[in-house]
């Protein structure tokens, strides 16, 4: 496939007469997958500047390069432009050409995931053909494909959404929008219907730095991508909310506020009842009175606005709010894992304090006697969450277990340091392995045991390797009175 390049490019791009004949086979940012005929646009990074590799491009057979003002001005086809992120995500859009009729995004520190995958659930509920992108990999009607980001890399993101809809024939799409994702410019050149917005804590501050930093990058998916008319699905009950709804206006996108500070979709009452949760919900329509079949008040939260958002999308109400009361939770979060002579042991993605906030608080209730957490904090990741993490587990939980969660580079012992120092009364034990089969071995009936941090992951990195490691594998080994391998 070949395409005009002067079709593929930015109107905010410096584009010179002899491009116009130039027909384009390929776009990339990675100077070793060009290819003969392949525009290679030039990402100025922190580590590492695109521009410098355009020697090798142009020697693979680069028929243009594309990079930012002013920062290169050698040999062969090249485009300046302000912003070569943005226009790296806009070519592939074009390059790509077609993307599933419906696609909506979904942004927050926590539930992303929950709400990606419960929006999917509910649209094949409908009928639809529909698939989501996000932290567990691409799941669509074909099955499972894995991928390397939250929110994957421009060129794959939009190669994907093309072959989902040109080959399996997938007209709904939701995808998780990453912080990285969006303050990359990996979405840029989606067509959205709607976006959703779930909450905001710290996160990621090894990266933006700041929290007004994380938080506008968050905003992006509605100040720069939603367009106006579009449906802008807010969690009402986060502090945040307000922000993101003055946004929202301003840019006359069309409102859902959703939760029990909610209006189009008003969360009433909730009662808890095992496993499950009688949930009451109004909106300008009619009330709806639903069985919720999981667990914790947070999901109620992510499953309300997947709910909104299918409906912003267009889809009908009633059969929306229907389809909740058979949702699967997504993997590794606040999953079920395995009992023990009366005590329960949940697996969940918690590695956030707010996430092991919410995760220790929704299992209390289940605790007829001691709650249980062993958990960890990811190296190479930001240290002010450490000692944060460890005061909520000794807080929360009458037993916290400080065990290690892919330290990469940095010493696992120091890691474990920095978290015992807000733990108090934590015991420490750093072999993952071990430390989940101690909790195991140590709760009894009427005792809950939550494993924090990992997931659905099935690796954990230590330096730069990933060896295969499983909190759901952990604990089934644990049960049978094994020590852990792998």
């Amino acid at each position: 496939m070949h395409k005009p390049l002067s079709k593929l490019i930015a109107q905010d791009a410096n584009l010179p007469a002899e491009a116009g004949s130039i027909a384009i086979s390929g776009v990339t940012s990675d100077s070793r997958k060009v290819q003969p005929g392949f525009a290679f646009v030039a990402i100025p990074g922190a580590k590492a500047d695109g521009a410098s590799f355009i020697p090798q491009a142009l020697k693979n057979g680069a028929a243009a390069v594309v990079v930012k003002s002013n920062q290169y001005a050698g040999p062969g086809v090249v485009i300046s432009t302000d912003n070569p992120r943005r226009m790296l995500a806009l070519m592939a859009a074009r390059f790509s050409g077609v993307q599933p009729e419906t696609v909506i995004a979904v942004t927050g520190t926590n539930g992303k995931t929950s709400v990606a995958v419960f929006v999917r659930q509910i649209w094949a509920a409908m009928g639809f053909r529909a698939a989501s992108l996000g932290t567990i990999g691409l799941i669509g009607p074909e099955g499972k494909q894995e991928v390397s980001h939250t929110t994957p890399d421009a060129v794959i993101l939009h190669e994907l959404a093309a072959r989902l809809r040109s080959e399996d024939h997938v007209k709904h799409l939701v995808i998780e929008a990453s912080s990285h994702g969006l303050e990359q410019h990996r979405l840029d050149g989606l067509e959205l219907t709607a976006a959703a917005f779930t909450n905001i804590t710290r996160d990621h501050l090894d990266y933006h730095l700041t929290f007004e930093e994380y938080f506008a990058a968050k905003m992006r998916l509605f100040d720069r991508l939603l367009p106006q008319g579009g449906g802008a699905v807010i969690n009402m009950d986060s502090p945040a909310a307000e922000q993101v709804l003055a946004i929202a206006k301003k840019r006359k996108q069309v409102c859902w506020r959703v939760g029990a500070a909610g209006d189009e979709i008003k969360l009433l009452d909730v009662r808890g009842e095992g496993l499950e949760q009688h949930i009451k919900v109004q909106t300008r329509k009619a009330n709806y009175s639903l069985t919720l079949p999981l667990v914790g008040n947070f999901q109620v939260s992510n499953a309300l606005v997947a709910a909104g958002l299918v409906i912003a999308a267009g889809g009908d109400e009633a059969q929306a709010f229907h389809a909740l009361e058979s949702l699967k939770g997504a993997p590794g979060r606040l999953d079920l894992a395995g009992r023990k002579d009366g005590a329960s042991i949940f697996v969940d993605y918690a590695h956030t304090p707010d996430a092991l906030e919410t995760a220790l608080k929704a299992l209390r209730p289940f605790a007829r006697k001691r709650l249980v957490v062993v958990f960890g904090c990811g190296g190479d990741r930001d240290k002010g969450k450490r000692p944060l993490m460890g005061e909520i587990a000794s807080r929360l939980a009458d037993l916290a277990i400080v065990t290690d969660d892919n330290p990469r580079t940095e010493d696992a012992a120091a890691i474990r340091r920095e978290a015992l120092a807000g733990a108090k009364g934590a015991k420490e034990i750093g072999d993952r392995g071990k430390a989940i089969r101690f909790g195991v071995d140590e709760i009894k009936d009427g005792d809950v045991l939550l494993v924090a941090g990992k997931g659905h992951e099935q690796g954990q990195t230590i330096g730069a390797v990933t060896v295969p490691f499983s909190d759901h594998e952990a604990v089934a080994a644990a049960l049978r009175g094994e020590e852990y391998r792998v």
